[in-house]
């Protein structure tokens, strides 16, 4: 059996890129999304885009299914139950075939027509670079939830020192090798700056357009709840700070 964590074997079919897109209870978003990610990726060759079905129980399954019919590129994973955002994010990340990744929310806010110009940075950068996260401009949120983010993100910031604004924009475009070296937990997804950091990565950054949300309600909350974001934020400080010297190997023989 193939480890899904080890490196894809490269060959003429695989994917460019693989686009992962977490959702739960999102059966109103999900053509629509797809239709323009087809659309953004058509023109970089070959690609895929991975759906993880995070226990949705309205009409997700049968939705992704019948689009699943028509699309050869389109690959489906399903949980047995909802297990949050992260464990979606990596679920289709382990799945995925291409070296690259990339990854937006599933509520259609995030634009697929971004996912070009983070894969050509990141082509650009070359491999010091693990990561290009994207950053919301305009946003669509209710201003409650705009003075939430403003806050974490400041708190964040303040705390890791990643250098990035904005965290939990869902539009990143990383090295697969490089995601999956990182330490797993919930909500990793929304500190993937500061880690790939920790990793001896770089990280450049993308302004993004935020769009309305199509139809539904969100399903993975801020931070999910307060006090979980908070230990959470601690617990990354805590791996920062005993992160050991990365080895710079100059020499090694049989």
């Amino acid at each position: 059996m193939t480890d899904p964590s080890s490196p894809p074997e490269p060959s003429s079919s695989t994917p460019v890129i693989s686009v992962v897109v977490p959702v739960r209870n999102e059966v109103g978003n999900v053509g629509p999304l797809l239709a323009d990610i087809e659309k953004a990726c058509e023109p970089l060759g070959a690609f895929e885009v991975v759906y993880v079905n995070d226990g949705s129980s309205d009409g997700t399954a049968a939705a992704l299914a019948e689009l699943e019919a028509s699309r050869p590129w389109l690959r489906i994973v399903t949980h047995a139950q909802s297990c949050g955002q992260s464990a979606a994010v990596r679920s289709g990340v382990r799945q995925a075939r291409s070296a690259v990744v990339a990854t937006l929310d599933g509520d259609g806010q995030n634009d697929p027509a971004f996912l070009p110009a983070m894969l050509a940075a990141l082509q650009k950068a070359g491999a010091q670079v693990g990561l290009v996260q994207g950053q919301r401009v305009g946003r669509k949120d209710t201003g409650f939830k705009k003075l939430q983010s403003r806050i974490a993100n400041g708190v964040r910031g303040w705390l890791l020192k990643d250098s990035t604004r904005d965290t939990g924009c869902g539009l990143k475009c990383f090295r697969r090798e490089a995601y999956l070296a990182l330490p797993y937990f919930d909500a990793l997804h929304r500190f993937m700056p500061a880690l790939m950091v920790r990793e001896g990565y770089i990280v450049e950054h993308v302004d993004v357009r935020d769009r309305p949300r199509h139809s539904g309600v969100s399903n993975y909350g801020f931070f999910d709840r307060l006090w979980v974001g908070i230990m959470d934020l601690i617990g990354v400080w805590w791996l920062i700070r005993r992160r050991q010297r990365i080895p710079q190997i100059i020499k090694e023989t049989r």
